[in-house]
């Protein structure tokens, strides 16, 4: 182990929930009879986190990842246990916290400045740097309270690692940023960590996590679950998920007579907002499978994942293909199976009032992460000139996890050959004679 620079022992968290105002009036009085229901958001937390070192924090909302961040960085009291922290702090939290929405972006930057402990002189030298890091141009100098959520943390995050911060902490900060900003961001938290900045950072995108983070911790109920490396932390985050999705779902469903069950295949929820069409064809059902016919959300890395379409057709139709894909967040297009470039081909023809279901197929040899299904029939007269009959945008949700195994996105096809051959030294030269 090496220096710790943030140390909590036993740490625990109360808050306290009134049902009326004067409940609150009445415990200053009569604290005795408090009316008060006990919220513990955090419950024995121990963490060492060693200097230098970048740790990600997992878990789903409520499980208490912001308040332990919150008590870190000193904006809230631990109702017991100890907590130590080395060094100055910067940190980026919730989106508002810490700049006068009436301020304008440069008074924000010298007044930040100055709580987190720079001079004046200090931070006149800095702000060139911030400013050209933020890059909102003239907005610098209007109130920020006419700043877009994208332009905020523009300016925050340019403040939080520009004051030369011994520990950062981020708070799922950076998803309000487009992707240009993201990669801009993510490029010097490298940086930072080149620098040795100890590093809290917080995100739901378990793929982050695992390229930024040498380690991990899940949260669950105001507990530490487990601390592991970001892949392993990432599996048992996405697990957690799946158990609690199910029993809850279980909770919902009416008591049934002990009969015999068929295995779980349900569609999934299809929504008019998500919908394309023409009306000469409508998706009816859609069931997103495992190999055995298992409806299910979350898949290890290089499982197939199966989808079952059925179409209706409400006109004739000629050449028809259907496709199903996948999408990141940022709506890229990343790979999936379409019958224009894959067997079976094209469907000549489809008649009014005929029901088709197709079933598509293939693995998931992706990187761990969420991803956005796309689904699509079409008419085509070529590649680049078709009628799009009916599409569904972001049909569903599925998590992929488990360990990395692919440099890259998606693991592709391919060999690799790797051939010996004699060096020529000039020892090789005087064996065979050359002189």
């Amino acid at each position: 182990m090496g220096e710790s620079i943030i140390s909590l022992k036993n740490v625990s968290k109360c808050f306290k929930r009134y049902a009326k105002p004067a409940d609150r009036l009445k415990e200053v009085f009569v604290p005795r009879h408090s009316g008060a229901e006990e919220f513990w958001a955090l419950r024995d937390i121990n963490l060492e986190v060693e200097k230098g070192s970048t740790l990600g924090l997992v878990g789903q909302n409520g499980s208490g990842k912001s308040t332990l961040l919150q008590i870190v960085a000193g904006t809230l009291t631990p109702t017991s246990g100890d907590v130590q922290v080395k060094g100055r702090i910067s940190a980026l939290l919730e989106l508002g916290s810490g700049f006068n929405p009436e301020f304008t972006g440069r008074q924000n930057v010298f007044f930040n400045g100055r709580v987190l402990g720079l001079s004046q002189d200090e931070i006149g030298r800095k702000f060139d740097g911030i400013a050209a890091f933020a890059d909102i141009g003239a907005f610098i100098d209007q109130p920020v309270k006419t700043y877009s959520s994208g332009m905020f943390i523009r300016l925050a995050f340019a403040v939080a690692i520009n004051i030369d911060p011994d520990i950062l902490i981020v708070d799922e900060a950076l998803a309000v940023g487009d992707i240009f900003f993201q990669a801009k961001c993510y490029k010097k938290l490298e940086e930072l960590q080149d620098r040795g900045i100890s590093i809290l950072f917080v995100s739901h995108d378990t793929a982050t996590i695992q390229s930024l983070c040498e380690e991990g911790v899940l949260l669950h109920h105001g507990q530490i679950v487990c601390r592991d490396v970001p892949s392993v932390i990432s599996s048992k985050y996405f697990q957690l998920f799946r158990t609690e999705h199910e029993q809850l779902n279980q909770s919902d469903k009416p008591v049934e007579a002990d009969v015999p069950k068929t295995k779980q295949n349900n569609p999934i929820a299809l929504s008019r907002d998500q919908r394309i069409t023409n009306g000469k064809a409508t998706i009816r059902e859609v069931y997103i499978t495992d190999t055995l016919g298992q409806s299910k959300t979350t898949f290890e890395i290089g499982e197939t994942l199966q989808g079952r379409i059925i179409v209706e057709f409400h006109d004739n139709c000629y050449d028809v293909s259907i496709g199903l894909a996948l999408r990141d967040r940022y709506g890229r297009l990343l790979f999936g199976k379409h019958t224009w470039y894959d067997d079976p081909g094209l469907i000549p023809i489809v008649h009014k009032d005929e029901i088709i279901e197709c079933m598509i197929r293939f693995e998931l040899n992706i990187q761990a992460n969420e991803y956005l299904g796309l689904i699509g029939i079409a008419t085509h007269r070529s590649e680049i000139d078709y009628d799009s009959l009916d599409i569904l945008q972001d049909a569903f949700v599925i998590q992929v996890i488990g360990t990395n195994q692919s440099w890259g996105i998606t693991k592709v096809p391919g060999t690799i050959e790797i051939r010996h051959k004699n060096l020529v030294t000039p020892q090789s030269l005087m064996a065979e004679g050359v002189e």
